[in-house]
């Protein structure tokens, strides 16, 4: 048996399709098995959704030859801002590389432990390369975001260290510059909102150098999707083989919340293509002066809707948390009058709304999962990214394969300080993205002919496919 040792980063939106690609290796790979090394993320930070889903893992795993062992875990500095989290997540990781050469020390030594063939990295554990090196295997990284996003990274540390241009400066600047892996002149108020700090900038150098250093780069996209981004990254010779593997998606949507059966039969009731969903990821919730904005948008549209309506941060929750009652937030009336309508919900089983046949527009944060996910279900997408590189996905989807529409895809945030100030989009904007998203027939039929590719290219003969075969047989040379 070949062993893989699997370490996703501390997050449900690098757990889950991490679990979803080791699930696609001892799939396709009867002689492989894989470990997968959980760090838990800072108590300062979001760890109860991380913990119950492990939880749910380890009570429901039925996942032949993937096993889960939690790492134990120092204790990190608190994270209150974008400054302390870029110099304090590297050693938060990094902390964890003696528990990893430990738990693989002991997993060697243990009686039926096949032979290790390699480590599969998230894109934030490179620092893991060091100790996979110690024990002389291979170490890939998945990357969970796109690959127009991979080759951002690299031209960054291009532009910084052989071009001695000022990132910091560029990035908080309105100007627009060529990029290799797009097409299209980027516009610098959509760059990363890490590299705007220096602190931030040297995250990303960082980053990138690791990145340089690894066996090849797994990407969670499609060949017929970023065509021109792959090509990009295979002709700079100084970065490792770009195996594009994706859509790596979890179908299954992650646990579920009793109320969700009685959305799901609300959506049975309402014709095809007729209801718009808005949910804005783990993190995503407004303010109550924006609360009403989307729901004026949202009466006025008169489309049928379902909104995933979160409760900002406070001192005791530190990440959004469902309302106890949605009519302290909402515009009097507004739930009646919309009856019938639309449903106002808290978390939503987003994977479950998207592949309903009654659900025709998806206004998103422009997660890069939830994007796979859209195109999946060939549901169109109103963009409203809110931090990280979420505003690089919009521009993509909007501008440069015109696979969405934009609501905005340059609005930003502070997710370390949910009360600072942040434009608020207004009603009639907010409603024109919706309208579109909901009857334009072109981007309509562009966003189902990409669902059809999608899912050819993770079959038997496509291109994601054929990519993972020969990664799988790169970590199996080694025993052959």
């Amino acid at each position: 048996m070949a062993e893989l040792i699997f370490i996703p980063a501390p997050g449900l939106g690098h757990i889950m399709p991490t679990i979803e690609i080791a699930k696609v290796f001892v799939n396709r790979d009867q002689r492989l098995s894989v470990t997968v090394l959980v760090i838990k993320p800072p108590s300062s930070s979001s760890g109860s959704e991380v913990t119950a889903h492990f939880e749910s893992l380890a009570k429901t795993n039925t996942i032949n030859r993937i096993s889960f062992i939690e790492l134990p875990q120092d204790e990190a500095p608190p994270m209150r801002d974008l400054n302390s989290f870029v110099t304090s997540f590297n050693d938060f990781i990094k902390s964890h590389s003696k528990y990893v050469r430990n738990v693989v020390t002991d997993l060697k030594n243990r009686t039926g432990f096949g032979r290790l063939v390699g480590f599969v990295v998230d894109m934030f554990c490179t620092c893991m390369i060091d100790v996979a090196n110690e024990f002389n295997v291979p170490t890939n990284v998945f990357f969970t975001s796109n690959a127009a996003f991979l080759g951002f990274k690299m031209f960054i540390q291009t532009l910084s260290e052989d071009m001695n241009q000022d990132v910091v400066a560029l990035s908080n600047s309105d100007i627009v510059m060529s990029v290799p892996s797009f097409v299209k002149p980027l516009p610098t108020k959509v760059f990363w909102s890490i590299l705007q700090t220096r602190e931030g900038l040297e995250f990303a150098l960082s980053s990138a150098r690791k990145l340089k250093k690894v066996n090849a780069i797994m990407v969670n996209t499609f060949l017929e999707l970023e065509t021109h981004a792959i090509k990009s990254l295979s002709d700079d010779i100084s970065i490792p083989p770009v195996y594009p593997v994706g859509p790596v998606i979890n179908l299954e949507g992650g646990s579920r919340k009793p109320y969700d059966d009685d959305v799901i039969k609300w959506l049975d009731g309402q014709p095809p293509s007729s209801v718009v969903v808005l949910c804005f990821g783990s993190m995503g919730c407004f303010n109550e002066a924006q609360v009403k904005e989307i729901a004026h948008a949202l009466e006025h549209s008169g489309h049928r809707f379902i909104w995933s309506l979160r409760r900002p941060p406070d001192k005791t929750t530190k990440v959004p948390s469902d309302h106890e009652d949605f009519r302290v937030v909402l515009p009097d009336g507004f739930l009646e009058r919309t009856d019938g309508i639309g449903k106002v919900i808290g978390w939503a089983p987003q994977v479950a709304l998207l592949a309903h046949n009654a659900v025709g527009g998806f206004v998103s944060h422009c997660g890069w999962n939830s994007l796979l996910e859209s195109l999946w279900f060939g549901v169109p997408v109103a963009t409203w990214p809110m931090y990280s590189e979420q505003q690089m996905n919009a521009f993509e989807m909007v501008v440069e394969l015109g696979l969405a529409v934009e609501i905005k895809w340059d609005y930003a945030k502070d997710l370390f300080n949910p009360k600072a100030k942040t434009n608020v989009i207004c009603a009639k904007e907010i409603e024109n993205g919706i309208r579109r998203v909901m009857e334009d027939t072109k981007i309509r039929t562009k966003v189902k002919d990409m669902s059809v590719k999608s899912r050819a290219t993770v079959v038997e003969g496509g291109s994601s496919y054929v990519a993972v075969g020969n990664i799988i047989n790169n970590f199996m040379k080694t025993i052959s």
